[in-house]
């Protein structure tokens, strides 16, 4: 079975971390781990601890994804069954203020401060703390309170952001641009066998496509709210378009012919990220863009500008 892992950022990821600061809650992860999914009186017994300890401790790894429960039946009554949601877990101390290269100009574009959409249901958009608007009506699309969202899913259509184009205030030439965000498959609760060809188009020309695998729901995201449905769309893969002198290539892989020179990025003042499903699409599975919030990596659409 495929091993699952974790990477937090010391300075982000508080709540996390003070959920593994207690020894109790590691001994329980640590149990999970090795024994794998276990009820509240087994851990207790396993461990030597009250069971109220564990109840305790397992309701604060619930709460910040470290830990997921179903209930099954038992020989008297439902019981809750806990399984640990990662094999590892890694925090990370770099600084990434100090460490960023002065020939990269980053910037990170909230998923909902789209300037212009055409969106097709199934479709929708959740902040951090509820729904905004009601779902599968695209209208709300144009919701000032848009720019809140940390989730947004359609199933045929596109997103558009503009990005500043600091390279051109800079009067600096731009070797490589990249875009990286977590995506997945969009179906009407969720299917891990649920193949979707999402598009990138930059300032108007296509550069790339990756087809998704599916839309992911067998665990809850580490950032995903715990109001957020355990049926809805938990998490994504990150994936990364870089266009450089030499072509177009997602995660490392060549993908089309067009370079950073095709866009002429030194004739505009933004740059303009479309995220869709192209008419033509092989295969029209839908789009879930996460960002802030939402999924396994806690980030918005990233535009990395190498000069």
């Amino acid at each position: 079975m495929e091993r699952s892992f974790l990477t937090i950022d010391a300075g982000v990821n508080d709540t996390v971390i003070k959920a593994l600061s207690a020894p109790g809650r590691l001994q329980l992860l640590k149990l999970l781990c090795s024994k794998g999914p276990m009820n509240v009186n087994d851990m207790a017994r396993a461990l030597s601890l009250p069971q109220s300890t564990v109840a305790t401790g397992i309701q604060i790894l619930e709460e910040v994804g470290l830990v997921e429960s179903r209930l099954a039946k038992g020989r008297k009554g439902n019981q809750k069954i806990c399984s640990a949601v990662y094999d590892e877990i890694l925090i990370s101390f770099e600084d990434k203020s100090v460490n960023k290269a002065d020939d990269v100009i980053e910037v990170e574009m909230p998923v909902g401060l789209y300037t212009s959409c055409d969106i097709h249901a199934p479709c929708g958009l959740c902040s951090s703390d509820s729904v905004i608007g009601l779902l599968d009506v695209p209208d709300y699309f144009l919701d000032p309170q848009r720019m809140q969202a940390g989730l947004v899913w359609f199933g045929r259509g596109f997103v558009e952001y503009k990005f500043p184009n600091n390279a051109k205030v800079l009067n600096k030439d731009v070797r490589a641009i990249e875009f990286s965000m977590e995506l997945s498959s969009e179906v009407p609760g969720t299917n891990p066998d649920w193949p979707s060809d999402i598009t990138l188009w930059v300032n108007g020309m296509p550069v790339g496509t990756w087809t998704s695998p599916g839309d992911y729901g067998d665990k809850r995201g580490a950032y995903t709210p715990g109001w957020w449905k355990l049926e809805g769309s938990q998490y994504g893969k990150l994936k990364t378009w870089r266009i450089s002198t030499r072509g177009t290539f997602i995660d490392g892989v060549s993908t089309s012919n067009v370079t950073v020179g095709d866009l002429a990025l030194e004739k505009h003042s933004s740059i303009r990220l479309r995220v869709g499903i192209a008419e033509n699409a092989g295969h029209t599975g839908g789009v879930n863009i996460f960002g802030r919030g939402f999924g396994n990596y806690g980030r918005d659409i990233v535009m990395r500008l190498y000069i």
